[in-house]
């Protein structure tokens, strides 16, 4: 085998992706020890506190060793994969398919190629080498994995599964499952060696996994036949379903962020809601009329982009209240920029990116920048820069059917903008009640620096804009 120099293994640090960032949870490798990468080719997806980052290896080669299995979590700065460069190429070849091989002989092969993880593929510390040729076990010593093998291998079929009974750990070897199993297995703090395998040929599910932790207790040796079987649960009784009381998420990523920064805003800036009722009718009509306007053909056009504007002019006409408070400067700090956040729901937890100067765009292109916002972040792949640096925020709770709430502002900003469901009820117009398009109003911001004459002008003119949306025109 041949030994290979230090100088021709790259190890590739966990990179600080963002400003200050100082870990990175590992979502999902897309590369496995043995395949060659090239400079710039996305080896790996990690998430951040504030976003999901593809990340690409700086120099070609071919992948030596994976650190880390997905879900862990590593600090910035440390190695997470070693790639052979140079002449370390060729002697990064043979033991990784050393391990591949031997990997292959203890588990059924999935359909399609699969990413080998550390941890569930090819193991690093004890190896099981496979029997040389001619030298065949007897067929009654044959191991579940090996009976399985041989039928992958084309040597025969193997021997009829006995009926399902509680698995047991096996000397030599372990239980059958494929990395996803063996990961859901992991997270979920279940010993594979103790669950009931029902697959084909003794290969455990997901269901099996779950079953496993539904169970009251660890399944025991199997009752002598001549013992009465145990009697039907009663009706009052609870169910498997019932057994798991609790689930555990562990708070990481976009969570963890999530939840210390309003941690932080709530118990630093003196927060005031006020709140407005407004009469959008008009508003949801220009919406219809954008829509079948050719300048806005591919574009995204709904009433959050008319509430959007509507902010930026009412900013426009009280500048005050695009703002920050500066602590350690005992400073008021006035942007004459707009960062323009919007809150987005994810998969990954409450994210808010906004688009960089959206006091400078049009209606049109403010239209196309909040579709690419939405789109990006529904994708998770939104990147850390475009969550730093906002001034103000909107967040659309309406489209849960939430008639409105009040919102904590984002650390760092002085006001946020929270927007109701927008619904048909009797209003009072022109003297006499009618159905008309209503929603409610909630503006956020930091008493510190806004008080309630500049808070209620903000909120005023928003209302004003979106009740008579001509006045974009004039106000603009």
């Amino acid at each position: 085998m041949t030994t290979m120099t230090d100088s021709s293994v790259r190890e590739f640090k966990m990179p600080d992706v963002g400003e200050g960032l100082t870990e990175a949870e590992i979502l999902k490798w897309y590369v496995q020890p043995g395949d060659t990468v090239t400079d710039g080719q996305v080896v790996c997806e990690v998430e951040t506190a504030k976003a999901a980052v593809e990340l690409p290896i700086p120099y070609d080669g071919v992948v030596r060793e994976l650190h880390f299995p997905e879900g862990t979590t590593v600090d910035v700065g440390t190695s997470i994969i070693a790639v052979a460069v140079g002449d370390g190429v060729a002697a990064a070849a043979e033991p990784v398919q050393e391990a591949v091989a031997e990997a292959a002989a203890e588990e059924p092969k999935p359909e399609g190629r699969q990413p080998v993880l550390v941890g569930y593929g090819v193991s690093t510390s004890s190896t099981k080498r496979r029997p040389r040729k001619g030298a065949e076990a007897p067929a009654a010593a044959q191991t579940p994995s090996a009976a399985i093998q041989a039928e992958l291998n084309g040597h025969g079929p193997a021997a009829p599964a006995a009926p399902a009974a509680p698995a047991a750990p096996v000397t030599g070897d372990r239980p059958l499952a494929k990395p996803p199993v063996r990961k859901l297995a992991k997270d979920l703090g279940v010993d594979l060696a103790t669950v009931v395998p029902s697959g084909p040929d003794g290969i455990i599910t997901r269901e099996d996994v779950h079953a496993a932790v539904a169970a009251p207790e660890p399944a025991q040796t199997a009752a002598p036949r001549s013992e009465p079987a145990a009697p039907a649960p009663s009706p009052s009784a609870p169910t498997s379903y019932d057994t798991t009381r609790e689930t555990r998420i562990p708070v990481k990523g976009v969570r963890k962020a999530t939840a210390a920064a309003m941690v932080g805003s709530a118990f630093t800036a003196p927060h005031v809601t006020e709140f407005v009722t407004v009469d959008v009718t008009r508003t949801m009509k220009l919406v219809e009329e954008l829509k079948q306007d050719k300048e806005y053909t591919g574009l995204r056009v709904n009433p959050l982009l008319l509430i959007a504007k509507a902010l930026l002019v009412a900013i426009k006409r009280n500048p005050d209240i695009n703002a920050s408070w500066d602590e350690a400067a005992q400073e008021i700090v006035v942007k004459h920029y707009v960062n323009l956040g919007i809150a987005a729901a994810t998969p990954r937890g409450l994210i808010v990116p906004n688009i960089k100067d959206a006091h400078a765009q049009t209606l049109p292109q403010l239209a196309g920048s909040l579709g690419e916002l939405v789109s990006t972040a529904r994708e998770g792949k939104t990147s850390p820069a475009a969550m730093q640096g906002g001034t103000v925020t909107i967040t659309n709770v309406g489209v849960f059917g939430v008639d409105t709430g009040t919102p904590i502002l984002n650390p760092g900003e002085s006001a946020i903008l929270a927007v109701g469901a927008i619904k048909l009820q009797p209003w009072v117009h022109k003297g006499k009640v009618k159905p008309r398009q209503v929603t409610t109003l909630a503006l956020s911001f930091d008493h510190r620096l806004v008080d309630g004459e500049l808070g209620s002008k903000v909120l005023a003119d928003v209302a004003a804009v979106l009740e008579q949306p001509k006045r974009l025109i004039s106000w603009a």
